[in-house]
């Protein structure tokens, strides 16, 4: 597949994790949970499969800034089940969820810096 496709899944997918997350940080009803899970854990193999297909497209192989990004992958797809699971610490979550995003999006722009 194109560059382009994968780009915009990723993204796409990113954005989407995020906003469900976010939203079960603002209302951790039990009642919506199911879906909320059920989106989020889609968004995030959905923003697995557009990360590794750049890294396969531009034949990256597998560069030390990935790790850095799979940590920050798995950190934010765990926060919605957090934000449920232990709502009493929804102000730590938050700042965990915001720190992956921030680093995960720092690290696209300084990836150069890691090798």
């Amino acid at each position: 597949m194109k560059l382009q496709i994968y780009q915009i899944l990723h993204v796409a997918s990113m954005v989407v994790l995020t906003a469900f997350t976010f939203m079960a940080f603002a209302n951790p009803d039990p009642k919506g949970k199911k879906k909320t899970m059920m989106i989020t854990g889609m968004m995030s193999l959905l923003m697995l499969i557009g990360g590794f297909g750049m890294l396969a497209v531009l034949k990256y192989g597998f560069p030390a800034w990935v790790f850095l990004k799979i940590v920050c992958w798995l950190g934010l797809s765990g926060m919605a089940g957090m934000a449920y699971r232990k709502p009493e610490k929804m102000g730590t979550w938050k700042f965990m969820s915001l720190a992956f995003l921030l680093v995960a999006i720092l690290t696209v722009y300084l990836k150069s810096s890691f090798e």
